[in-house]
């Protein structure tokens, strides 16, 4: 058998994510090469993601190689991953969640006027972030800011942000020695800080080898997320945040849908045994439309048009 050619973003953090599903591999006796593809994403550095009007902005790059032949499975930061993915192309594993937490870094050259999290000057270019952020602390201001961590570190101080919010995950990956804050008031992304591997449908004999590395319980917690996010009818960049957890054969799953300056906000948290998590997302997403989730959503998708 050729060696997998396993498709991922270029970025460091992709890179670490690839490495990682190589190793997995390897342990199963079968060889493996990263084969890098620059996103459009990470081409266009300086529009906002909620602008781009790309489906999959981090993604299409990678689905294409697939399609065309050029990798076998393609490695995703599953949050970026739509919920409906291209005809032909499925979700064949997904490894261990590590940490799903979103933090705040703060600007060192800055800290002393930092005490609080009120009067802040942030840079993200996350809708989710800036709306859940705005419903807890309403004076907040933001700027955008794009890049991979290494380059909106250094943005931090040349566009004068008081600190910039990251997916924890990210820093522990590249073991980056920063000082940060967890930021337990913003629910985050579905499936944030899950490593996820596509491939084709029609590759059985691949995806029967993918699938013996996948993680069962951060799959039933994603599907779970996932379902509730496309039920809810969110894209990636939605202020739209849910999270699953297993712990002792049940399920506990916290989600969130907040308007874009904060002032409306459906909440929930619910917990139920895993042989009922079966539609249990799209379940849950129904239960939040009625509370008010519809109208949010709707007002959300006013905005960006």
């Amino acid at each position: 058998m050729s060696p997998i050619r396993i498709g991922t973003r270029n970025s460091p953090l992709a890179m670490w994510q690839a490495l990682k599903v190589q190793k997995k591999f390897k342990e199963l006796g079968f060889q493996a090469v990263i084969v890098p593809i620059t996103s459009h994403g990470d081409k266009n550095l300086t529009q906002p993601l909620y602008q781009m009007d790309i489906i999959g902005v981090f993604t299409r790059d990678l689905d294409i190689a697939l399609l065309n032949d050029k990798i076998d499975v393609a490695v995703h930061s599953l949050k970026d991953v739509p919920t409906l993915l291209p005809e032909g192309i499925h979700l064949s594993a997904v490894l261990e969640r590590d940490y799903e937490a979103d933090v705040l870094v703060r600007n060192p050259n800055k800290i002393d006027k930092l005490s609080s999290y009120e009067n802040l000057y942030l840079g993200t270019g996350s809708l989710r972030r800036r709306a859940f952020w705005k419903a807890k602390y309403p004076e907040v201001t933001f700027g955008n800011i794009r890049g991979n961590v290494q380059t909106r570190l250094s943005k931090l101080d040349s566009e004068g942000f008081d600190g910039t919010i990251f997916s924890l995950a990210g820093i522990k990956r590249l073991g980056l020695p920063l000082d940060y804050e967890v930021l337990d008031f913003i629910i985050p992304a579905p499936a944030q800080g899950v490593v996820g591997i596509t491939s084709l449908e029609k590759n059985r004999e691949l995806t029967e080898l993918v699938r013996k590395i996948n993680h069962k319980d951060t799959q039933i917690c994603i599907d779970i997320e996932r379902d509730f996010l496309n039920s809810i009818e969110g894209g990636c960049t939605a202020p739209i945040g849910a999270l699953a957890k297993i712990k002792n054969n049940h399920v506990y799953f916290k989600a969130g849908i907040v308007s874009l300056d904060g002032t409306k906000k459906v909440l929930l948290d619910e917990s139920f045994p895993i042989s009922e998590s079966y539609e249990k997302g799209r379940i849950l997403a129904l239960k939040a439309k009625k509370m008010g989730a519809e109208e949010i959503i709707n007002e959300i998708k006013a905005y960006r048009e």
